[in-house]
C-alpha cells in the first residue's frame, strides 16, 4: 500500500483523511497546526492525539522531511544560504534574507530545472524532479527554526520553474496562507516564471493576489531566444498578452525581471523597445546586474551604465529599480543558485 504524504495535505484534505479513518474532523486541524504553525514533524510527539490514533496515522502515512545539510553565512550582509537534504538524498538550495520590511525566503520548487536559461546556474543539470508542497513548506519552517526569526515574505525564485510544478506550487501557496498555519499574506508571495504562457492564464483564473514576476531579459525575440529557450515556444507578444490578462484579472502590479548583460541587452534600442512593450501595463522593472556563473562568460555593465539604463526607463515612464545584491559572496544572488552538492556525500 502506498502511504500518504501527510504534511503535504491542505487543512480540508487532512480533515477528510481523519474522518475517513473514523475520527472527528477537528483532529485534522490539530495535525495541520502542528505541522504548519508549530513547525513540528514527528507525529508521535503530538500529545493532543490519542496514542492509538497516532499509531493508526503512522501505519498509513509518512511525513516528508527536509534537513539542513550545510549552511553558508554571508560576510557582506546577514544573508544565509541553506543546502537542504531531501528524503531521496537529493540536495536543494534556499536563501534567507533580511530587509527593513521583514525577512524573506527564496525557496526552490524543483530539484534542478528544465528551462535552460543560459545565465542561470540552477538549470545546468536539467530537471531531476518536482518538489512536493511539504518540501517547499519545510524550507521555510527549517530556516525559521534555525534563525529563530519569522519569515513574512517568500519568493519562488530558487531552483526550478514554479509554473512547471503548477499543482504542487498552488497547494503550497494555499497551505502557507492558511490562517490555521503560517498565515502568510498572499500579497507577500512572489512567483517568478520564465513565461509558460498557458500556465499564466491558468494562474490568472485562480485570482490570487500574489505578485507575478516575469523573467524577461530582452524585449526582442531573437535576443531573448539566445538566453532563454522558452522563447522558442512562446513569443514576447504572446507573453505580454498573457501578462495583461493576469493584471486585468488580479488587479496586481506585475514585475519584470531584467538581467543586464553588457553588449547583449543594455543598448538604447533595448530601452526603447522595452518601454514600448510595457507601456500601459501596471508593471515595474527590476534591473539585475548579471551575477557571474562559470558556464556563462558574459559581464554585467558597469554601475554607471546600469544607472543610466534605469534612468532611461524612468524617463520613458516605466518604473524601475536596481536590485540590491544579497549574499553574492556565498553565491546566493539571483541566478547563482546551483546544486553545487547534488547528493548527500
Amino acid at each position: 500500500m502506498n502511504k500518504i504524504e501527510l504534511n503535504s495535505m491542505s487543512l480540508d484534505e487532512l480533515k477528510d483523511f481523519i474522518v475517513n479513518i473514523g475520527e472527528k474532523s477537528f483532529r485534522g486541524q490539530q495535525i495541520f497546526t502542528y505541522f504548519n504553525r508549530n513547525k513540528n514533524i514527528d507525529i508521535e510527539s503530538l500529545a493532543l492525539l490519542p496514542k492509538e490514533l497516532r499509531k493508526k496515522i503512522i501505519d498509513i502515512s509518512f511525513i516528508n522531511e527536509v534537513k539542513i545539510y550545510k549552511k553558508f553565512d554571508s560576510d557582506i550582509d546577514n544573508t544565509k544560504k541553506y543546502l537542504f537534504a531531501l528524503s531521496d538524498d537529493n540536495i536543494i538550495e534556499s536563501v534567507f534574507m533580511q530587509y527593513k520590511h521583514g525577512n524573506t525566503a527564496c525557496i526552490s520548487t524543483q530539484v534542478g530545472c528544465r528551462m535552460g536559461c543560459k545565465f542561470c546556474a540552477s538549470t545546468k543539470e536539467g530537471l531531476i524532479r518536482n518538489l512536493t508542497p511539504a518540501e517547499m513548506l519545510n524550507q521555510i519552517y527549517m530556516m525559521e527554526k534555525d534563525t529563530k526569526e519569522t519569515i513574512s515574505n517568500v519568493v519562488l525564485m530558487g531552483s526550478g520553474e514554479p509554473l512547471d510544478n503548477y499543482e504542487n506550487v498552488l497547494k503550497f501557496i494555499n497551505i502557507i496562507h492558511d490562517e490555521n498555519g503560517h498565515n502568510m499574506s498572499l500579497r507577500n508571495i512572489t512567483l517568478s516564471t520564465c513565461g509558460i504562457v498557458p500556465k499564466i492564464y491558468e494562474l490568472a483564473k485562480e485570482n490570487l493576489p500574489i505578485t507575478l514576476s516575469i523573467s524577461l531579459h530582452s524585449p526582442f525575440d531573437k535576443v531573448r531566444l539566445k538566453m532563454m529557450p522558452i522563447s522558442k515556444k512562446y513569443s514576447i507578444s504572446e507573453l505580454i498578452k498573457a501578462c495583461k490578462a493576469y493584471g486585468n484579472s488580479t488587479n496586481r502590479r506585475l514585475t519584470f525581471e531584467y538581467t543586464l548583460i553588457e553588449d547583449i541587452n543594455d543598448s538604447e534600442t533595448e530601452l526603447d523597445e522595452l518601454a514600448n512593450i510595457l507601456r500601459g501595463l501596471n508593471a515595474h522593472v527590476n534591473l539585475i546586474p548579471l551575477n557571474p556563473i562559470k558556464e556563462y562568460d558574459k559581464e554585467s555593465p558597469n554601475r554607471d551604465n546600469i544607472e543610466m539604463f534605469q534612468k532611461g526607463l524612468l524617463n520613458r515612464g516605466i518604473p524601475a529599480t536596481i536590485r540590491r545584491e544579497m549574499g553574492s559572496d556565498i553565491s546566493a544572488s539571483c541566478g547563482q543558485l546551483r546544486r553545487s552538492i547534488t547528493h548527500i556525500q
